[in-house]
Parts: structure tokens; sequence; C-alpha cells
């Protein structure tokens, strides 16, 4: 059985090369690499209402943070039996974003902290009515607030098809959240957590050592 990695942060931390480099590492140490990311916009239903919803294309659902949350969940909940699988036949399975972003961005939209309820409820929504595997280890790529969001409208400008949505362009929502990962990665929420630094070149040598072992 392989181990769920998965690997947090703001939006513009840099998650996407995360999972690329990591994935390059491991591959290299000979292990077998899954990789996976959510929401899965086009993947299944879930995952498309979520796109409409962060746009604006659901009226006043996305208003709702318990709503929210259930359309990001079920969007996991959908994907439990790939996961499964794919820990099956592989070393490691890389996620970027998985239930923590669920936790910590709705905690932060009820200007709520990582002890909070909504965080507890999702925890139980996801692991125990979902079902949904487990991670093995978190990794919160923590970066200022200020370097994610130039690194968003940069890659806005240069890829048409990730325009910001609603939470990404949302710029105290986002310093919310993250003081809200940091607390979750200090209480090792529901795994262990190893918090990296974002702000220029990313060490993996010691997190790819851990997995090769």
């Amino acid at each position: 059985m392989g181990r769920l990695v998965v690997i947090e942060g703001l939006d513009g931390a840099g998650k996407r090369t995360l999972v690329e480099t990591l994935a390059g590492a491991l591959s290299a140490g000979g292990a077998r690499v899954a990789r996976a990311a959510f929401p899965r916009y086009d993947a299944d239903v879930y995952g498309s209402l979520v796109a409409d919803a962060l746009h604006g294309r659901l009226g006043d659902l996305t208003d709702s943070v318990h709503g929210m949350a259930v359309l990001f969940g079920l969007d996991r909940r959908a994907a439990a039996g790939e996961l499964r699988t794919a820990l099956a036949e592989s070393d490691v399975v890389l996620v970027d974003r998985y239930l923590a972003s669920n936790a910590a961005y709705g905690a932060a939209r009820l200007h709520q902290s990582g002890a909070g309820d909504f965080v507890a409820w999702v925890r139980a929504l996801e692991l125990e009515r979902f079902a949904i595997p487990a991670p093995d280890l978190q990794l919160l790529l923590r970066v200022p607030r200020e370097v994610a969001a130039e690194r968003a409208a940069r890659r806005e400008t240069l890829d048409a098809s990730r325009a910001r949505d609603s939470y990404e362009s949302d710029d105290a929502l986002q310093r919310r959240c993250s003081r809200v990962y940091d607390e979750l990665a200090a209480a090792d929420w529901v795994s262990p957590w190893r918090v990296l630094d974002g702000s220029g070149e990313v060490s993996v040598d010691v997190v790819v050592k851990d997995l090769l072992a």
C-alpha cells in the first residue's frame, strides 16, 4: 500500500510545481508515483459545479460555506475509488489539495480558527461520512501572501484558462486562510505535517529521502 502525500497552501504558492518536483525526484529514486489534484473541474459533475460556483454561475450557492464544502467533499468522494486503486498500485500518491483545503478556506470564510467547529465538521464529513482515504503526510507550502498573489496574477496573465476565482481574488480571505493553515500544521491535523518555505527554490531532499525509506 502506497502513501498518500498531500500538498497544501495558498493559491499561487507553487503547489503544482512542487508536485512535479517531488514526482520527478521520487521516480528517479525508483518509486512508483501517481498524482491527483482537487478540485477536479473537468473530471466529474461535482468538480464542474465547484467551478461554476466559484465563478458566480450558481447564484447564491457560493455564499453558503457549508454548501460549498459539501461540493468540494463530494468531488473527493467521487474520486475515492481511484485514489485507493492508485495507492494499491503505487508507492506514493501525490495530491495537490485535499480535505485540509476545505477546512482551511471554510474556516477562514467563517472567521474561525483551525480548532473551530467548522474544521471538525469537515473532518467528520470527508473522512467518516464520505470515507475518503486519509492522508499519510501533508506538506504545507508556506509563502507570504504578497508572493502568492503576485504568482497567481502572473499565472492568470499567462494562462487564460486559470483565471482567478472568488476565493483567489479575495486578499483578506487568503490572509485568514494562511493563518488557519499554520494552525492545522502546528496541530498535525489528521496526519503529520511538514512546513516548506516556498518563497524561493524549495528543497525536497529530506521529504524525498523519508518517503523513499
